[in-house]
């Protein structure tokens, strides 16, 4: 029986191409590299001093650039090809974040961390591209949970490892080995993989996937970015307040903090793949799992208020994984779905954007209200956004069902 369960497991990992496998290793070692954001908040706070304002101001810049680049690199893919956005963005990130170290000035560190993720996010909407020129049209939905789980697999290793180089380095170590991962990255996949000129994906041939020429005009598709939005300033808690939280609430050092993380990391490698192919064969509408999701996160913020028992961290991980694993894997899906052929690029960067919005949100929103009213007002306040979240995502859901029945 257990032979049998391995089998099932292993099977959903079939049928996809050597192109997705390589994405997906070149995935699996930068982020396993990207160890300076989760550490980021605590880097700023406990390193060099800054004041909570100030690591949220500084965090506003992080996702002013990732939403200016997420922009950037959606109209490139569609002007002049993924490839070359790829290539160019994760090498020059490498170089950039070998130099940011240097930095330890709040305003510098307002101007680089604003420049280094407008080349850093670049990277975003193209690889999303990549997938669909790379994949097989039947397998999309699967080869983005393949990706997404070599990025959480990477941030299971990356945090563990990044506190031990904390401990051992100091926090500017976390620099080297992120810029030098980055650029290790490209260049396996420039080596590895060929230009694929012209994408065979979203040919459109289902008359129910017919949507508006300009994503502006996309009301659906807008409603459902509102979900993903608060999804994202939800998750990105974890790598913003939660941290700080772990030190001053209950005293975890960072490795206890990164070891969190990666039980977050290994649930989502060893259970999205076969949730994802559940979803597929039982036909689960993928609008319901993101709003699914939403509803879990803002449960998981909600337990953060029981303060005298560090174990609720753990369940409340579970339940922000859990959330994690409804709702991001198929917002991917759903985002590039509903994009007509040729805007698959403007589309994905409108969803990469509404992620680097959550980050300027989530940062900048949660440490001002730490600071002026204390973290429980901030759980609350996070919880009752997940709630809303929660509705948008049921908005899109109805209107998309009703789009889908007139077009029937």
């Amino acid at each position: 029986m257990l032979l049998n369960a391995f089998q099932r497991y292993i099977n959903n990992f079939r049928g996809f191409t050597r192109e997705i496998w390589i994405l997906t290793i070149i995935t699996f070692i930068n982020r396993a590299g990207t160890m300076v954001l989760p550490f980021l908040s605590k880097y700023l706070r406990e390193d060099l001093h800054f004041s909570y304002s100030e690591v949220g101001w500084i965090m506003v810049c992080f996702g002013c650039g990732s939403m200016i680049g997420s922009w950037l690199g959606g109209k490139l893919s569609d002007k002049i090809g993924f490839y070359k956005i790829m290539i160019f963005s994760l090498f020059t990130t490498g170089i950039l974040l070998l130099l940011v170290e240097f930095v330890t000035s709040f305003i510098g560190l307002c101007i680089g961390m604003f420049t280094l993720m407008i080349i850093a996010d670049m990277f975003r909407p193209a690889m999303f591209v990549s997938i669909g020129a790379y994949a097989k049209p039947e397998n999309r939905t699967r080869a983005l949970t393949l990706v997404r789980l070599a990025v959480n697999l990477g941030f299971s290793a990356g945090p563990a490892l990044g506190g031990i180089i904390i401990m051992s380095m100091g926090y500017r170590g976390l620099f080297w080995v992120d810029g030098a991962t980055c650029m290790l990255a490209i260049l396996v996949f420039a080596l590895l993989v060929k230009e694929k000129k012209k994408s065979p994906f979203l040919d459109k041939e289902h008359h129910n996937e017919a949507l508006p020429q300009s994503v502006f005009k996309d009301k659906p598709f807008w409603i459902f970015q509102a979900c993903c939005l608060v999804c994202g300033i939800l998750f990105f808690q974890v790598f913003t307040t939660i941290p700080l939280y772990h030190g001053e609430q209950f005293h975890l050092t960072e490795l206890q903090t990164g070891l969190l993380l990666t039980m977050n990391g290994l649930l989502i490698f060893f259970l999205e793949m076969p949730l994802v192919s559940f979803v597929e064969r039982k036909k689960i509408s993928k609008i319901k799992m993101v709003f699914i999701g939403c509803f879990l996160m803002a449960i998981s913020l909600f337990l953060m208020l029981v303060k005298v028992w560090a174990g609720i961290l753990v369940i409340m991980m579970l339940f922000m994984t859990f959330g994690e694993m409804f709702a991001f894997p198929f917002s991917n899906s759903v985002s590039l779905s509903r994009a007509p052929k040729g805007h698959e690029g403007r589309y994905m960067a409108i969803y990469t954007m509404s992620f680097s919005m959550a980050h300027i949100l989530s940062s900048k929103m949660g440490m001002q209200i730490i600071q002026d009213f204390g973290y429980a007002a901030n759980w609350i306040f996070m919880g009752i956004l997940g709630i809303m979240g929660t509705f948008f995502g049921l908005w899109s859901y109805r209107l998309i069902k009703a789009e889908n029945t007139i077009a029937n």
